[in-house]
């Protein structure tokens, strides 16, 4: 995949025939609803094999090549270049696909091969144009792709009965797990109900590992007392427990995620002794336990929301743990980077300090939001897609502009009204910067919130980083 960004004056047509394919696949690719507008400052997935790159000044080829992980010779040789020294602005250069050389010895198979490199056969047919792949002889030099790293994703889900078929049928090829979003726990260790069946349904369909989710909170109630009430009380749990059990057998979930919020600083142990028994008690009937925690960067932070969530003991206790990087511009707060990705990485930083990196799943928020300026306390942002967000620029001809510190797109409006607005959201170069640090702190996965806004860019280049694993 390659990340286009619109240039002023680019329209599709154009964009098309720079990269030989089709305005359809691009329209497809990346939600375009008016074929005969572009914004500026748009970026675009393009399903390419190679790269491309737009020489900018003063680049030279061997700076080019270093950023690529190729050679000049191989930049000058696919692209024609009689003369490296005399590249200008605004060239356009093929970059070639990573690939690694492999000689074929006697008896080997194509299957074997793509075993032993962690590809398959039919990305090495692709690949090497080969007609026939029962045919190959020893001595044949053939390329093999740059492996993927293996990834687990999860996404919640707010959509109950027949409304989260097409979520999920859309996207489920790319999910590890799904989870309906969420059994409120009670004071008397009895769950609030939810409509899943539909979930849980469309989701083993798809191979894809139902996880339930309970939680304490609302959208009024902090949840503190609630869990304060269950925690403190053993036989609670044991009540609260059992009830999540009957739910899971009954159902057919596969595991647990504990997403307990705004627990006190007191009960901080307790909660700690709540997922251990929870382990305890789930793992001998063959389900698996996670947590969610909030975006701590040390172990003695301050505030509610986050000084109960010990990253240590639930990265030891949790069979994996799922980090809410996300929410910084969140919907009553100021305009800012929903999830900028320098704040993330100080919150991994500390992270893979106390969990294994094995057990850490990326938070990655999938929607846009839209702030009146200047910012009055008690105004709620407007919550919607990316597809949305590009739209409304669109439609009040604004440039979209990048910021490279939190790797977020971001613009500004004035509506009808004359009211001005900023609007912060993801587009696939922010994807990009996020998929390229779960690789970077090898992480085990990534976990969306929440699915049900429209972003096929961001499905289309995960599943060019990464093969996701399917557990069923």
């Amino acid at each position: 995949m390659q990340i286009h960004v619109v240039q002023q004056g680019e329209a599709l047509s154009q964009i098309s025939g720079t990269y030989n394919v089709s305005k359809e696949e691009i329209v497809r690719l990346n939600d375009l609803t008016d074929l005969n507008r572009l914004v500026v400052g748009q970026s675009l997935v393009i399903p390419v094999s190679q790269g491309y790159h737009t020489v900018k000044a003063g680049e030279t080829l061997w700076k080019i090549a270093q950023k690529y992980g190729t050679t000049v010779e191989a930049l000058t040789q696919i692209n024609k270049i009689t003369n490296p020294s005399l590249i200008y602005p605004g060239l356009l250069l093929t970059i070639p696909s990573l690939t690694l050389n492999y000689t074929v010895k006697p008896g080997e198979t194509l299957w074997q091969i793509a075993q032993k490199n962690n590809t398959t056969v039919q990305a090495l047919v692709n690949l090497n144009k080969i007609d026939n792949p029962n045919l190959i002889y020893p001595g044949t030099i053939i390329s093999i792709p740059e492996a993927k790293t293996t990834i687990e994703v999860n996404a919640y889900t707010y959509a109950e009965g027949q409304e989260v078929n097409p979520l999920v049928q859309e996207v489920g090829k790319h999910l590890t797990y799904l989870s309906p979003f969420a059994y409120g726990i009670r004071s008397d260790g009895g769950l609030s109900p939810i409509n899943d069946e539909a979930a849980i349904r469309t989701a083993l369909a798809q191979r894809v590992v139902p996880m339930m989710c309970i939680l304490n909170f609302t959208s009024s109630q902090l949840g503190s007392d609630i869990a304060h009430t269950v925690l403190a009380d053993p036989a609670l749990q044991v009540v609260l427990l059992n009830n999540i059990l009957n739910v899971m057998k009954s159902k057919g979930y596969r595991g647990l995620n504990i997403d307990f919020e705004n627990v006190y600083q007191g009960d901080r142990e307790l909660y700690n002794q709540f997922i251990q028994l929870a382990v305890d008690r789930l793992h001998p009937e063959g389900y698996f336990v996670s947590t969610a925690l909030a975006p701590k960067l040390s172990a003695d932070q301050k505030g509610l929301l986050y000084e109960a969530h010990d990253y240590a003991a639930h990265g030891r206790i949790a069979d994996f743990v799922i980090l809410m990087t996300y929410e910084w511009g969140y919907r009553a707060g100021p305009p800012q980077a929903i999830s900028p990705l320098n704040q993330i990485k100080r919150v991994l930083n500390y992270a893979v300090s106390v969990i294994p990196r094995n057990k850490i799943f990326f938070g990655f928020q999938i929607y846009a939001r839209d702030w009146v300026v200047p910012h009055v306390r008690g105004q709620v942002a407007q919550t919607f897609s990316h597809q949305e967000a590009v739209s409304r620029a669109l439609k009040y001809n604004v440039t979209i502009q990048y910021d490279k510190v939190t790797e977020s797109p971001f613009y500004r409006y004035i509506d009808e009204s004359g009211i001005n607005h900023e609007v912060w959201f993801e587009d696939a170069r922010s994807a990009q910067a996020k998929f390229n640090t779960v690789k970077e702190y090898n992480l085990r996965g990534i976990s969306y919130w929440v699915l049900g806004y429209p972003y096929s860019q961001n499905w289309a280049l995960l599943k060019s980083n990464f093969n996701i694993v399917k557990r069923i």
